[in-house]
């Protein structure tokens, strides 16, 4: 019999289970998805987490990270704290392991960078500073790189067209990727493994445009498509690996659209359903590989509702927030860029 070369790939017809060969041995692959974000209680699955906001009634400014468990249905638990207390309008995003909010109004607008490890509970770490100090953006990535892209910098009237990033595994002020085609505030982002795309915004002009950019490049966002209703101001949006969803929006008038787009491929904003409540100037969204939780506004602003991301459909209730606040925002280690 010949030497086996390593790296050689058989099925065992025993087993029913494809086999790698290392060098001495058969080693059969892991076919299965490990759980993401496995809890201190053992709870498996993709985790959501929503940080800082703005509380109600009392309109005081909260530093709460809540979580919850995408898999199931529920209130959201108290997680730990951001960092910089009394902070909001933060822009988010998360690899499986790091969860990473930057910037946002402490009520200044700031340039802090800090992070959590999602699996745990705690409160967050020092990563780095921004570019610039900004809030009211979107943050979109994938397993290596966080992407916050436009918002209102520290003279809060103007808006940015920049676009900066981190490495998220590591620790430190965030670096240049380019610009957005327009300067804009209030807009929402998501991730495909490859893409980050950008809903909407303001200038002040209310935006529809979905704008992308190749996550792992350097360079300017280019044209998606636009959403299809005028609602593009202070949306949110969430996805799994093929679909980016965006739902609800302010501006010019709070409405209940939820719109869906094919992440690797061009056009615009289809419909996909209607939040139970309208306008979302909200907590942020998050999601798993099937499901997409977004925090939506109501009299105590602490509702979660839910979609499943694969089909069209009205959202359902999933539970309420841990403490009634909005314009925080969220992100979870198993959403569509991972």
């Amino acid at each position: 019999m010949s030497e086996i070369p390593r790296g050689a790939i058989r099925f065992n017809t025993d087993s029913n289970k494809p086999e790698l060969w290392d060098g001495s041995q058969w080693a059969e692959f892991q076919l299965s998805t490990p759980n993401l974000g496995r809890s201190v209680d053992t709870q498996p699955g993709a985790r959501g987490l929503f940080g800082g906001g703005q509380l109600h009634p009392s309109n005081g400014i909260s530093d709460v990270i809540d979580y919850i468990n995408i898999s199931s249905t529920g209130n959201a638990i108290d997680f730990g704290n951001l960092t910089v207390a009394r902070r909001w309008v933060t822009g988010a995003v998360a690899s499986r392991t790091r969860g990473v909010w930057a910037g946002g109004l402490d009520p200044a607008i700031n340039s802090t960078i800090d992070f959590v490890t999602i699996a745990s509970t705690g409160s967050q770490t020092d990563f780095g500073e921004q570019i610039d100090s900004k809030a009211t953006y979107g943050g979109c990535g994938n397993e290596t790189r966080g992407v916050f892209g436009g918002g209102n910098p520290a003279a809060s009237s103007s808006k940015t067209a920049g676009i900066d990033y981190i490495t998220i595994a590591s620790t430190g002020d965030s670096v240049n990727f380019g610009n957005l085609e327009t300067a804009t505030a209030s807009l929402c982002a998501t991730s495909g493994q490859v893409r980050g795309l950008f809903f909407g915004g303001y200038t002040p002009t209310v935006l529809k445009t979905i704008q992308f950019v190749t996550i792992a490049t350097l360079g300017d966002s280019q044209d998606f498509g636009d959403l299809a209703r005028s609602n593009g101001q202070e949306g949110q949006a969430c996805s799994n690996a093929t679909r980016g969803i965006c739902s609800g929006g302010t501006g010019p008038s709070p409405c209940t659209d939820i719109e869906y787009v094919n992440i690797a491929s061009t056009g615009n904003g289809q419909k996909f359903g209607d939040l139970i409540t309208a306008g979302t100037s909200t907590m942020g969204a998050v999601s798993s590989p099937t499901r997409g939780l977004i925090s939506t506004d109501d009299t105590n602003e602490d509702d979660i509702e839910m979609i499943e991301i694969a089909t069209e459909g009205n959202a359902v209730d999933f539970g309420d927030l841990s403490v009634a606040r909005d314009i925080g925002s969220g992100c979870s280690n198993g959403h569509g860029g991972l």
